[in-house]
Parts: C-alpha cells; structure tokens; sequence
C-alpha cells in the first residue's frame, strides 16, 4: 500500500491538491488548504479519512443519456464515489476507473453485504474536457470500463466549480507542445457516506484494485475503511 496520511491541513494541500496532466508526467502542485486529515503514524492504508467531510457538490449536469443529472438529489443516501477526469486521457484516468471497477465485480462474492446494498454503490465520473467528452463519447468509454457508472458532462465553469469545493482543482484544457490536448486536473477519488452524504475518505492516484476492493465494503456501510 502506498498510502500516506497526514496530520496537517498544509500537508494536504500539498499531497491531495496536485494537478496531474494525463499523459505528459508533469505534476503541479497548487491551492490551498481546504481539512485537516485525520493521521495514524506509520499507518499504510490506502484511504485518508478527513476530520472534517466535504459537502457534496451542488451539480445539476448531463448524463450520457442526454438527461440532467442532480448530483445530490440522485445519491443521497447512497454510498458514492466521485473522480474528475476526461476520455482522452491515456493514463492516470483509465486506470483508476478500471481499479474502481474491478473491485466493484468482487462484491459480488461477498456474502457480508446483501444485494441491496450493493447495489446501493454509485460511481460518478464528471468530465474535466466537456467540450470533447460530449454525452455520447462519455457513454461509448464507459461502456468499456463498466456501463453502471454515471458520467456526466456540461459547461467547464460548473464542473470546475464544484471540483473546487472539494478541494480538487481542474483546469480547461490546453494543447502541449506537440499540440495533443492536454487536461490538468486532480486525481483524487472521494468517497461520501451514505449514512451523512458527507465525502470522509480520499483516495490518490496510487490507489490499487487491491485497496479498493478490501474498503468498498466499508464505504458501502458507511464505515471508516
């Protein structure tokens, strides 16, 4: 497990509010600090829990059915995962959609948890490149990763806005040098309670299949992992 917590809001800013940009290798770190982390020394857990949960977004967008979705209003009370990511990203985003995915089909084997509340779970991806990550395109790149995860799309400034409340910070996207488009965005994956809708646990970019699939039972009661 590659896991660290920390103790101190600065440290968290630092660590959990790091722009990667899918693809080029460049990380920048930016913002501000926005909870204090809860810490355990020595700890190698995958998941940060927070002192202090992050209020889910207040998003109204679009999903890949062409209809709007209202983020609150369709999760509340539901175990959530929400990651900020785009399509055309050849890395950091494919990988962590498909760890989240392949831990999700191993709660079928577990007899802990009683089919309603596995199918409780939401998996929400919210494009970072709306412009080329259109309704259609969000749902044809799902569909290879796993066709129950909610995708959704609109205008860049609303998206970014309510990546921000969760202290993950996105940028609309640019051309690199060689002119291939690049999105700059966090990598974080939150996960919200269903028993407060508050996000309590964060999850990085480093977050193996492994971990997910030993915390989304947890996650899915509402438990620390």
């Amino acid at each position: 497990m590659r896991k660290k917590t920390y103790a101190m809001a600065a440290l968290f800013a630092a660590a959990a509010l790091t722009l990667s940009a899918c693809g080029s290798g460049d990380d920048d770190a930016g913002g501000t600090a926005v909870a204090d982390v809860s810490a355990e020394s020595g700890a190698a857990k995958a998941a940060t829990v927070l002192d202090k949960p992050f209020e889910k977004p207040d998003l109204v967008l679009t999903d890949t059915q062409g209809k709007k979705y209202d983020l609150r209003k369709e999760t509340k009370g539901k175990p959530t995962l929400i990651y900020f990511g785009y399509t055309n990203c050849p890395d950091v985003c494919p990988l962590t959609m498909n760890n989240i995915a392949v831990a999700k089909k191993q709660l079928a084997q577990d007899k802990q948890l009683s089919q309603a509340e596995k199918d409780s779970l939401r998996i929400v991806f919210v494009t970072t490149d709306p412009e080329r990550d259109t309704a259609s395109a969000l749902g044809k790149w799902l569909k290879g990763i796993d066709s129950d995860v909610v995708g959704l799309t609109g205008d860049f400034p609303t998206i970014q806005g309510g990546a921000r409340t969760l202290g993950i910070s996105i940028e609309a996207p640019t051309k690199d040098k060689d002119g291939k488009p690049v999105s700059m965005h966090g990598t974080q994956v939150i996960a919200f309670s269903p028993k407060t809708d508050g996000g309590y646990v964060l999850y990085g970019e480093d977050a193996t299949v492994d971990d997910y699939t030993k915390d989304l039972p947890k996650l899915i009661k509402g438990e620390k992992p």
